[in-house]
Order: C-alpha cells, then structure tokens, then sequence
C-alpha cells in the first residue's frame, strides 16, 4: 500500500476547552498521545504537527515529532494542513492523513482503513466512521454523526442523532454511526477543496466536510468498530484521562 504522511492541526484557542492539545494530566501532552496513534498506521512514514504557536511545535519536537509553523490567519484545519503540504514541498499525488488534534485515542488501525477507502474507492476524499459504543449519547451535538449510501460513500454529516428512527424500531436496518475525527486526501485535492466557496450547510452545522458534499465531491467512508473518543471539552478529557490511567494499570 502506498505510503502517507499524517499532517495534524493544532491551535491553543479553544472555545469549550482552551489549551486542551497541551493538557498532560497522563503524563503526555494530548497532541503527543495524537502523534503516537498516527504514528503507530502501517502506512504512515511521517508525523508532522501544523501550528501557529510555538508552544505546541516545541511541545511536539521535544517528543521526537516534527512541527511546522504555520499562518494565524487560517479559518480551519483543512487549510492549515494545504500550507503545510506546501512548505513541506509535498507533491500533488501524496496521500494526506489528516488526524484531528483532540483524537488521542485514535486507533492505528483506522487511519490504515481510511486510506485503504481512498485508494480502493479512487474517491477524492475519505473518512471514518463507527458504531456508537456504549455510553455514546446520539443526542450530544459534540459527538458528530454521519449517514451512508450503499456503496460506502458520505450522505450527511450533522450534530443532530441522524438518522431519525421514525417507529423506535429496534432492528432498523440503518444504525447510527459516529464519525471519526480523520481525513484523507490526495495532496491535490486539499488545493481544490480550499477554491470551493463556503456552504449553507458547512456554515450551519460548523462541519468543513459539509462543503465537500455540497459540492458533489464525494467522500469514501471506512466502518469499524472503535472505542476512539474525542476531547471536547474538560470532562471528556477527564474521562480521557481516567480511561488511560485504567489501561496502563492493566498488567500485560
């Protein structure tokens, strides 16, 4: 399989949970826990963090990981990323993984299949999705959820618990699936992405991937079961930290 490099946006300012990427309760700094999990694909050869502050890129290279500075003036990760792949002199055919910072938990094994989406389904642009895990509220508007054609490709994103189960039934033949803090594209298409204008939907919804849909591109989904959580706010990452205090008590 062909070779990726994992591009991680970061940024201090956060409404919900300011600082959170350099909350180290573990031990660890969360975007450092992030690069171990990019790290750790099968597929990716490199690990690069994508930021403004200096903070965070002397936080990641002290742990071994390489930072790159970029512009304050970027409205979302996605194109922080498109500059990044342009410093780095990255070429238009380079698979870009592009984990989000507040995915500590990101299994490995999901970047792997995420990519193996894109290059299978020759989509622009693919992600991940899973079923809900117990104590998953499809009602929480942090906790994203995406709706799925038959042939694996992206209808919806939304915040709202989609899709609607109109009779309670509880054999439904369409489940909610939450979707996984993960992109992957070609190099050239985060260019393109970042020429379409704005949508409706993107702007409603405070979802990026919305304008790709909007705009007819399509986007390849890899299913599977996960445990992976994002960090939202102080009390995910507080859950965060206890689920990982538990795992490391665990003999081996």
């Amino acid at each position: 399989m062909a070779q990726a490099t994992a591009i991680i946006p970061a940024r201090l300012e956060s409404t919900r949970f300011p600082r959170k990427v350099l909350a180290s309760d573990t031990g660890k700094p969360m975007i450092v826990h992030t690069c171990d999990a990019a790290h750790a694909a099968t597929v990716v050869r490199r690990v690069v963090v994508a930021s403004d502050s200096q903070e965070i890129l002397d936080t990641v290279r002290k742990h071994g990981y390489e930072g790159v500075e970029t512009s304050r003036d970027h409205e979302n990760g996605t194109s922080r990323i498109a500059q990044a792949a342009e410093l780095m002199g990255l070429h238009a055919d380079e698979i870009v993984v592009n984990p989000q910072a507040d995915e500590p938990e990101l299994e490995p094994e999901l970047i792997d299949a995420a990519i193996g989406e894109l290059i299978r389904t020759k989509a622009p642009m693919a992600t991940a999705a899973s079923p809900m895990a117990p104590g998953d509220d499809p009602d929480d508007p942090n906790l994203v959820k995406v709706v799925i054609g038959v042939e694996g490709r992206a209808l919806y994103f939304s915040r709202a618990p989609i899709p609607h189960n109109r009779d309670r039934d509880p054999d439904a033949p369409a489940r909610p699936l939450k979707h996984i803090g993960l992109y992957v594209y070609r190099r050239s298409f985060l260019d393109e992405f970042l020429a379409l204008p704005p949508t409706p939907l993107e702007k409603t919804e405070k979802l990026e991937q919305l304008r790709a849909i909007e705009h007819r591109r399509t986007i390849a989904v890899a299913i599977r079961q996960t445990a992976s959580r994002g960090v939202d706010t102080p009390a995910d990452y507080a859950a965060f930290v206890e689920r990982f205090r538990t795992r490391q008590a665990v003999p081996r």
